[in-house]
C-alpha cells in the first residue's frame, strides 16, 4: 500500500527544533513575534471566522503545542471536529499559503506550520474517524498528489473524510511519473482522485490519466481531479480526462459518492447499477 509521505515536514520541524517566529519564521514586513489573538481563553461556541483562522496560523508559527492548545479550546467550545477541519483547518492552510505567496512568511517556516497542520490530523484522527462513523460502503479509492508535491496536507483530509465515509482509502504521493503510474495500476479502485497544486505536469497528468482510463481494468472506475489549481484555475484542466472537483472535503466525497454504481449482491455476484 503507498504511504503518505510527511516525512519532509517531520526532518523540517526536527531540524528547526521548538519553533521560534523571531528566530526560524522569515517576516517580511509582517510582526517579528505574532502571539495568539485573545491567548488560548475560549468561553461559550462561537463561529471559527477569519479571526479564529488567524490564532490557529500564529499559533502554528509558535509551535505544535501552542497550535493543539487553540483546536483543544475549539472543542472544548462544542465544535466538532469535522467543522474545525474545514472551516479551520482548511483556511489556515489557506492563510499560511498566501503569506507565502504575498513574501511575508519563508518557505521553510511555511513547511513547518504545514507539518503543525498535518500532524494535528493525525492526533485526532481516531476521534475524527468515530464522529460519525458508517458502515464500509465497499468502495475504494485512490488518492495521489501530483509526482514531487511538496505539500500534501490536504490530501490526508480528503482522504480521513473519505475514511469516514465508509471508504477503503489509499493515499500516495509519488515522486514522478512513473511512479504516479504504478501507484494508480498497483491495485483494484472505484476511483481514481489527483491533487493538483502547480502546472508543472498538466501535460503529463493529463496523459497518464487517458492511458490509466483506457487500460483499466474497471470500466466504472471514476476519475477526479481537484486541489489549489482546481480552485485558482480551473480552466487550466480542461485538458484532464477526469471530472474536475473544487468542493471542499465533505462536498467532494458526496459528489463522488454520487457518481459511483451501486453495489449489490446477488447470488454471490456483484451487479453494477450505475446511480
Amino acid at each position: 500500500m503507498a504511504q503518505f509521505n510527511v516525512d519532509s515536514f517531520q526532518s523540517a520541524a526536527r531540524e528547526s527544533g521548538s519553533v521560534n517566529p523571531s528566530q526560524q519564521a522569515v517576516w517580511r514586513g509582517g510582526p517579528a513575534g505574532p502571539r495568539l489573538v485573545g491567548g488560548t481563553t475560549f468561553t461559550g461556541k462561537s463561529a471559527l471566522d477569519e479571526a479564529q483562522v488567524e490564532v490557529l496560523a500564529q499559533a502554528c508559527l509558535q509551535g505544535l503545542d501552542a497550535a493543539r492548545r487553540v483546536v483543544l479550546g475549539w472543542r472544548r467550545q462544542g465544535q466538532v471536529l469535522a467543522d474545525i477541519y474545514v472551516r479551520g483547518v482548511a483556511p489556515c492552510a489557506r492563510l499560511i499559503g498566501q503569506w507565502w505567496s504575498e513574501d511575508t512568511l519563508d518557505f521553510a517556516s511555511t513547511t513547518i506550520v504545514a507539518a503543525h497542520l498535518q500532524q494535528l490530523l493525525h492526533e485526532f484522527s481516531a476521534e475524527f474517524l468515530q464522529e460519525a462513523p458508517k458502515e464500509r460502503n465497499g468502495w475504494s479509492l485512490l488518492l495521489l498528489t501530483e509526482p514531487g508535491a511538496q505539500h500534501s496536507m490536504g490530501l490526508f483530509m480528503l482522504s480521513e473524510f473519505f475514511r469516514r465515509d465508509g471508504w477503503t482509502v489509499t493515499t500516495g504521493v509519488p515522486q514522478d511519473m512513473a511512479e504516479f503510474k504504478r501507484l494508480a495500476q498497483s491495485d483494484w479502485f472505484d476511483a481514481v482522485g489527483v491533487s493538483i497544486s502547480t502546472d508543472r505536469h498538466l501535460q503529463a497528468l493529463a496523459t497518464a490519466l487517458r492511458q490509466l482510463k483506457d487500460s483499466t481494468v474497471n470500466p466504472s472506475m471514476q476519475f477526479f481531479v481537484g486541489g489549489p489549481m482546481a480552485v485558482l484555475e480551473p480552466a487550466r484542466l480542461k485538458s484532464m480526462p477526469a471530472e474536475v472537483v473544487a468542493h471542499d472535503a465533505p462536498a467532494t466525497v458526496k459528489w463522488v459518492a454520487q457518481r459511483m454504481p451501486v453495489l449489490a449482491l446477488t447470488s454471490g455476484k456483484t451487479l453494477n447499477v450505475q446511480g
